[in-house]
């Protein structure tokens, strides 16, 4: 075989392989749905900041922004120095009370020896008694004095209101601080998007809708869980629940496709539209043959493309035209 029969046969191969894969389809409106792009911020479910319960010293800081912790977990510690020598104060005034204490009872055994013997009254036995009970009184008040004081000492312990994420850290180890003063703020009980949408678009939100976030390759559908019925500066607030939302980033802004409303369109596989000249072209099935038509395209959703003028329903088009064109992208 010579090498132009050999070229004969390809080319009529390829025509062949072009000719099988055409195919005839007659266009209909198909519903489709109008997304519009907002911004979405990720916020932490729970902000709750670990907040000092007693003024003194910041003597250690173990966390820093980005930590994850967990509930209870202690992040910092705070000292009062007044607080031991509180402590010292009342124990000195107990040993003296002790000893006070120790005094009164030898003399209450005395005094209810002799009473016994009739040599002294029992008023006076009564006095020593009181005495005694007076000083037991004094010195269980210290020991709910030092307890209220110990208690405050571990208070200084600064814990972890929740379980998350360490997302600010206002002080640094060796400040003072103040009783209610916020140590770290944790973000925790997970993730959630909130955005904002124009009030214009607020008849067509519906709680419960789909939401659309690319994310790398992929889209992720998440759900439009909470609008927030006050309008500030014409803006509705609205939340969207999407599941794995990371908490690396507190505060990023992500873009995500809302559904507004949906209507009629006329979709064209891509392979139907072929380039000449910079004009599009679709290959329209008549009794007479095939008709180039113009076409302007629209939107593309994944292999269809939207077709807003030079067709319309009804009509019959060839999905891969014989003709040397690339597709419209």
């Amino acid at each position: 075989m010579s090498r132009f029969q050999s070229l004969l046969t390809a080319l009529f191969m390829l025509a062949s392989a072009q000719i099988s894969l055409a195919e005839v389809i007659t266009l209909a409106p198909v519903t489709t749905t109008e997304w519009k792009a907002v911004y979405g911020k990720v916020e932490a479910r729970d902000h709750i900041p670990a907040r000092a319960r007693l003024g003194g010293s910041l003597v250690a800081l173990s966390v820093v922004e980005g930590d994850v912790v967990v509930q209870g977990q202690e992040l910092a510690r705070i000292v009062d120095d007044k607080l031991a020598f509180q402590l010292a104060a009342l124990a000195a005034q107990r040993e003296a009370l002790a000893a006070q204490l120790a005094n009164a009872e030898t003399d209450l055994n005395r005094g209810e020896e002799l009473l016994k013997n009739g040599s002294t009254t029992s008023q006076r036995v009564d006095g020593l008694r009181t005495g005694v009970e007076v000083l037991r009184g004094q010195i269980a008040a210290l020991d709910a004095q030092a307890e209220v004081i110990a208690q405050q000492q571990k208070e200084g312990a600064v814990l972890a209101p929740v379980s998350g994420r360490v997302l600010d850290v206002p002080v640094a180890k060796g400040a003072v601080v103040l009783p209610g003063e916020a140590i770290a703020a944790i973000g925790g009980g997970g993730t959630y998007l909130r955005i904002a949408v124009p009030e214009r678009y607020l008849a067509t939100l519906e709680q419960g809708a789909p939401i659309e976030m690319a994310e790398g390759d992929r889209t992720v559908t998440g759900t439009l869980s909470r609008i927030y019925p006050l309008i500030e500066g014409g803006r509705v607030v609205a939340d969207v629940e999407i599941a794995g939302l990371t908490d690396e980033y507190i505060g990023a802004r992500l873009l995500v496709r809302l559904p507004l409303a949906e209507r009629k369109a006329l979709m064209v596989p891509a392979t139907a539209i072929v380039t000449r000249g910079g004009l599009d072209f679709v290959a329209l099935v008549t009794e007479g043959g095939l008709d180039y038509r113009v076409v302007v395209p629209g939107q593309v959703r994944g292999e269809m493309v939207e077709i807003i003028s030079g067709l319309k329903p009804g009509d019959r088009i060839e999905t891969a035209p014989k003709t040397e064109a690339k597709s419209h992208d």
